[in-house]
C-alpha cells in the first residue's frame, strides 16, 4: 500500500500535468473548449428557450403589426442553423483536443505499466532466488518461474489481435 505523502506526490504531479496541458492550450481552443462547455449546461438551454419564445412571440401576426421574421421565421432558421453549425465545430475541435489529451494519457499509462511489469519480474527473479537458495520446494515451482521471465510486449500484442472478436 501507498503511504499518504506517495499518494499526494502522485497527485501533485497529475494536477500539475493537467495544469500544464491547459495552460499550453492556444486561444482558439480555450474559446473552443469554454464554448462547447459552457453549451451542456442548463442555463444555455433555458437562454434558448426564452430567446425562441420571445422570437416567435414578436413575430406572430396576430397583434396586427409589422414582424421582421414572418412564420415560418425564416432568419430564426437561418441563425438557428449558422449557431448549430459553429456549435459542432466547437464541439469537435474541444473534442479532437481531448483525444489528444487522452491518447497522451494512455501512452504514458502504457509506459508506467511496463516499467511496473518489469520491476515486478526482476522481483519475482530475486525471490525466487532467495527461496531456491533456501530450498524451498516454491523455487522449483514451472508457473513461478514462467511469471519470471520477461514480458514481451510484441507476443502479447499478436496474441491479442489474433483472439480478440475483429468487430466484424
Amino acid at each position: 500500500m501507498q503511504s499518504a505523502s506517495t499518494t499526494h506526490r502522485n497527485i501533485q504531479a497529475i494536477c500539475e500535468m493537467e495544469k500544464k496541458a491547459l495552460g499550453r492550450r492556444s486561444l482558439s481552443a480555450r474559446l473552443g473548449d469554454s464554448i462547447a462547455t459552457h453549451a451542456g449546461r442548463m442555463w444555455f438551454i433555458s437562454l434558448h428557450i426564452v430567446w425562441f419564445a420571445i422570437w416567435i412571440g414578436l413575430n406572430l401576426k396576430s397583434r396586427g403589426t409589422a414582424v421582421f421574421d414572418p412564420f415560418p421565421f425564416s432568419l430564426l432558421t437561418m441563425i438557428v442553423s449558422l449557431e448549430s453549425i459553429f456549435l459542432s465545430l466547437f464541439i469537435l475541435m474541444s473534442q479532437n483536443r481531448s483525444g489528444i489529451q487522452a491518447e497522451q494519457r494512455n501512452h504514458l499509462d502504457l509506459q508506467i505499466n511496463l516499467l511496473a511489469e518489469d520491476e515486478n519480474t526482476k522481483m519475482l527473479q530475486m525471490l525466487q532466488a532467495l527461496c531456491q537458495h533456501h530450498k524451498l520446494p516454491i523455487g522449483n515451482d514451472p508457473e513461478i518461474k514462467t511469471m519470471t521471465e520477461r514480458t514481451e510486449v510484441t507476443e502479447v500484442l499478436s496474441e491479442l489481435r489474433e483472439n480478440l472478436p475483429n468487430g466484424e
